[in-house]
């Protein structure tokens, strides 16, 4: 197999070094065309659907891929914004102002967001940053909590980009942060300034995106470390027991996915006459279709249609201050003993 052209070589003295900010992804337009080529690509990768090739490949282009574009557009379109997909653009700025971040405090490193299987992807990233010299690139991902089918799914597109380069970069790759106390607290930042604004609910729903409960039976970490980061924020938030609860969202299929489900904990609730919830997505640090329509619109019916008087979502991390402040610490951190320029 011939290897890329290997840009010109730089001196030491000009060697860079790079942060690659990656998240999963989102259609280029919310249109059927476009969301079936996501979804080809999303559920075509063997790390998030673990099912044989063959059976799997006529179920998905036999059935999915030409029933659940169309359905998918719409929900995309009523979330799309003037500037495109909310999950690229939120990503696109963090990435930005982690730079920034990161300048304050003498790192010269240059922050580049990509995509898993969107655009910009992940090799076109590492090509760019080839050409421009960076020989060191620390890969961090937007996925808090450990999974094979979201932090794995992402170190085997770097390793699919370097099967086919000659002089590789060294990398680095951040594989969770979960329990990190930098994390921890921009979370209870964002809700404490929302209480701040609106008071406090009668519950608080931590709702996190869910895996196949398959997945946790055969070792997959994610949901020990979605319980924990919920255990963390409620210690720090100093909310009782039976204030707050995590569950999971955007199942997938028939099969058992890791529970409690998040909507029929919602109407639960609400049958139940609680009178005020709020509902934040901890496992996603930008907002998106999952938190956007799923959350803040299917979720909000969910809980009134069922009884419930009064729902808040509280908007993810985003740009926020604390957020960006964790980044750059958590980036920090892992870029100790790499010539960033900073004493």
């Amino acid at each position: 197999m011939p290897f890329r052209p290997e840009p010109p070589a730089v001196s030491p003295a000009d060697e860079r070094v790079a942060v690659l900010w990656c998240n999963l992804g989102s259609p280029d337009e919310p249109t059927a065309r476009a969301v079936r080529a996501y979804l080809a690509d999303f559920l075509g990768d063997p790390r998030v659907v673990e099912i044989p090739k063959l059976l799997w490949s006529l179920i998905l282009h036999g059935i999915i891929l030409r029933t659940r574009p169309a359905k998918s557009a719409a929900k995309y379109a009523s979330v799309w914004t003037p500037e495109g997909s909310p999950l690229k653009e939120w990503t696109r700025k963090q990435a930005v102002m982690l730079t920034g971040w990161l300048g304050e405090r003498g790192h010269r490193v240059k922050v580049v967001e990509a995509m898993r299987y969107a655009n910009p992807s992940i090799a076109s990233q590492l090509d760019a940053l080839k050409a421009e010299g960076v020989t060191r690139v620390l890969v961090l991902q937007a996925y808090p909590q450990y999974s094979a089918t979201t932090t794995a799914s992402m170190i085997d597109a770097v390793n699919d980009w370097s099967r086919e380069v000659r002089r590789l970069p060294e990398f680095r790759f951040v594989n969770q942060y979960h329990d990190d106390p930098l994390y921890i607290e921009a979370l209870a930042a964002s809700v404490e300034a929302h209480w701040k604004h609106h008071g406090r609910p009668d519950q608080l729903v931590m709702s996190f995106h869910g895996i196949p409960a398959r997945n946790v039976q055969l070792g997959d970490p994610y949901q020990a470390q979605c319980l924990e980061t919920g255990r963390l924020l409620a210690e720090r938030l100093q909310l009782p027991i039976d204030r707050h609860r995590v569950t999971f969202q955007s199942r997938f299929g028939r099969a058992k996915w890791l529970e409690p489900y998040t909507e029929p904990t919602l109407r639960a609730l609400g049958a139940a006459g609680t009178g005020r919830v709020d509902v934040m997505c901890p496992g996603f640090p930008a907002d998106c279709l999952e938190t956007l329509e799923e959350i803040a619109m299917e979720g909000r019916d969910a809980f009134l249609q069922s009884g419930g008087k009064e729902f808040h979502y509280i908007p993810c991390l985003n740009d926020s201050h604390a957020w960006i402040t964790a980044l750059a610490g958590i980036a920090e951190r892992n870029l100790l003993g790499w010539p960033t320029g900073a004493e």
